[in-house]
């Protein structure tokens, strides 16, 4: 489905995108409007997944958790609605489309540098890119170009793979292993969903880190 509102073109995969935010805001809002000290099961499922996350951020960033836990763990609960989103009926994960997986790639980029320039200062993180020598500069520019890159055309080029070969599966086998296949589509979608947020907060911890291990050195 495509809308086209005075010139801007909102297709399927923006709508979808835009329903899964607002899906997530709202249910962020139901529960941690009233949080109790004895949780439900709603409040302790919650908690649990906030508490994994956090447990992951921490053993690739101790000292700056904190602060990235917000930005990873909406990118990770994100995308792994996204990628599952395809086994409702009439709907296809948006990270199928090569734009909204380079519109997160290009998040990352920015909140790399964000949080790299609000840990060090300008000066010092920008300092990082002539170590050990001025002449890597242009490896460590195109390094920046092909890492971000990377991340956009893998997510899309697994998610698409994935929902083809069950499209054509299906053609062909019908529904008599529907089971099979939906347990595949979960799992690769999970995978897909920690590489694509675990290399987000490698990035992020590298940029944020970097200059410690210089000043130490």
């Amino acid at each position: 489905m495509v809308i086209d509102v005075t010139g801007i073109v909102i297709d399927s995969a923006i709508l979808t995108t835009w329903g899964i935010m607002a899906v997530l805001s709202i249910f962020a809002w139901l529960t941690t409007r009233r949080l109790e000290l004895f949780p439900g099961a709603i409040q302790t499922c919650v908690e649990g997944i906030i508490a994994a996350i956090d447990e992951a951020i921490l053993a690739v960033a101790p000292d700056h958790g904190r602060q990235i836990l917000p930005f990873i763990a909406s990118l990770w609960i994100f995308l792994i609605i996204a990628n599952l989103v395809s086994l409702i009926p009439g709907l296809h994960s948006p990270t199928r489309e090569i734009s909204v997986t380079s519109a997160l790639a290009v998040l990352v980029f920015l909140s790399v540098h964000w949080f790299g320039i609000k840990t060090h200062g300008l000066k010092k993180y920008l300092h990082h890119y002539l170590t050990p020598s001025p002449i890597l500069l242009p490896f460590h520019l195109i390094s920046e170009f092909t890492r971000t890159l990377a991340l956009a055309i893998r997510l899309f080029g697994n998610i698409m793979s994935l929902e083809m070969a069950a499209m054509l599966i299906l053609l062909v086998a019908g529904f008599l292993a529907p089971i099979p296949i939906l347990m595949l589509h979960i799992i690769e979608a999970l995978v897909q969903a920690y590489i694509f947020g675990m290399l987000a907060l490698i990035y992020l911890a590298g940029a944020m880190q970097s200059q410690q291990l210089n000043a130490q050195e």
